[in-house]
């Protein structure tokens, strides 16, 4: 289940030192360079409660071998592609591929804790936060390791090994037992929903990536299609997102909106910074990777230490003022800034990565219902991708003209603002009662 897990996080956050690289290979500036990591998001937020629901119906095993089978063929798509085209494909076809996972590891602890009696199991569940928090933050030093050993294309090459181990792993340990139905639900996945949510992402991020008044249909588009996925989630019998439910569950909400927001602060970072520190500071993408290793320690430090607690509140404030903080420190940073201060910086960043997700999939397993545990657990992740969709059309707007310390700043104001708003919900939840 970690392992299988974590094969999103490490895709992720090993592109971030890549797509200057990458960019130079194919001659596109970061604007286009940015649909990398926008295809693979695009698929995610559609792929991870479609996976979430087929976990539900079916068992994780399936999927999860399906699945993990899919991640292979996207790596090997990716290390042979001749295009940018066909490089954005093979990141398409891996978001489908990693979507399974963690709803899979969701739902087994579900029926394991139901079995056994156990009421929140803090350790299982901070386990797979830290699998994915330390994979997600090395990945980028990781990434630029292998980009200096053989170049861009082994971040995707890599993903071959990984999905042979998931397939054996999985194919030996995995239970053969389907989840258990019987709770009144149909077997039928809603495809007009899931298609119309997808159209909905697609046509606002093509508006997203480069907003102009002669794109302005696009984001009518989005609207009209949002409004149509809305109605029909409310007729049908089984959605593909339960509104209804939502509706009736405030805390849940206010979890998958902290999730988006603190996921727009972490990629806009992420993804931001380091192109920043390579085309502007001059580093190359080894060096970029090992700057961002303290941010990695960082947040692997904070997990462990606050993984075994069940208490959320403490988590969710110091994730969301740490946030504030990364912002602004990013605002005074330029191209004659010490090694040692970005690398601050980059400590200052890693602590909110390492409690904002730990908190909100805590707060999640209270507060969703039992029944639908892994459809939420991939609806959760589907925040994560939204925030970093967020982030990938900010990422496009600011550095238009490359990642220049002018693009970097507003990005700085962007992170302020989006950060800013995490506090207020953070504090709205907490004077609700609504975390524990």
């Amino acid at each position: 289940m970690l392992f299988g897990s974590v094969l999103n996080p490490i895709n992720s956050s090993m592109l971030a030192v890549a797509l200057i690289p990458i960019g130079a290979a194919f001659g596109v500036p970061p604007s286009r360079t940015a649909w990398l990591v926008t295809g693979l998001y695009l698929a995610t937020a559609v792929g991870q409660p479609v996976m979430g629901r087929l976990v539900d119906l079916f068992g994780p095993r399936p999927l999860y071998l399906i699945a993990a089978s899919l991640v292979g063929i996207a790596g090997l798509l990716g290390a042979l592609a001749p295009n940018l085209g066909v490089l954005i494909a093979s990141r398409v076809l891996l978001g489908f591929g990693t979507s399974a996972a963690y709803p899979a590891a969701m739902s087994l602890i579900r029926s394991e804790a139901d079995r056994t009696g156990m009421d929140t199991p803090a350790v299982i569940l901070g386990s797979l936060s830290i699998a994915n928090q330390v994979i997600a933050v090395i990945g980028p030093t990781l990434g630029g390791l292998l980009i200096g050993l053989g170049g861009w294309h082994l971040i995707f090459t890599i993903n071959v090994p990984l999905s042979i181990i998931c397939v054996i792993l999985g194919s030996l340990w995995l239970p053969r037992t389907a989840r258990v139905r019987g709770t009144g639900r149909s077997d039928r996945l809603d495809y007009p929903g899931a298609a119309l949510f997808a159209a909905t992402l697609v046509s606002l991020m093509l508006f997203l990536m480069r907003p102009q008044l002669s794109t302005w249909y696009l984001l009518v588009l989005a609207l009209a299609l949002g409004v149509a996925f809305v109605i029909t989630q409310l007729r049908v019998a089984e959605p593909f997102i339960d509104l209804r439910v939502l509706g009736g569950n405030r805390p849940l909400i206010l979890t998958y909106a902290r999730q988006v927001l603190a996921y727009v602060g972490a990629y806009s970072f992420l993804y931001g910074f380091t192109q920043w520190l390579e085309e502007s500071r001059g580093l190359n993408a080894s060096s970029a990777g090992l700057l961002l290793l303290p941010l990695s320690l960082a947040a692997v430090l904070v997990t462990a230490l606050t993984g075994r607690s069940a208490l959320i509140r403490g988590k969710l404030l110091a994730g969301c003022l740490f946030l504030v903080m990364a912002a602004a420190a990013q605002l005074l940073v330029g191209p004659s800034t010490p090694i040692w201060l970005l690398a601050v910086v980059g400590v200052i960043a890693g602590v909110p990565q390492g409690l904002n997700n730990l908190a909100n999939q805590t707060a999640l397993y209270q507060q969703a219902d039992p029944a639908r545990i892994g459809s939420s657990a991939g609806l959760l992740r589907t925040c994560v991708y939204v925030g970093a969709l967020i982030s990938a059309a900010a990422n496009a707007h600011f550095f238009q003209h490359g990642a220049t310390t002018a693009g970097l700043h507003a990005m700085a104001i962007f992170l302020l603002v989006v950060s800013g708003l995490l506090v207020l919900v953070v504090v709205g939840s907490i004077e609700h009662g609504w975390t524990a």
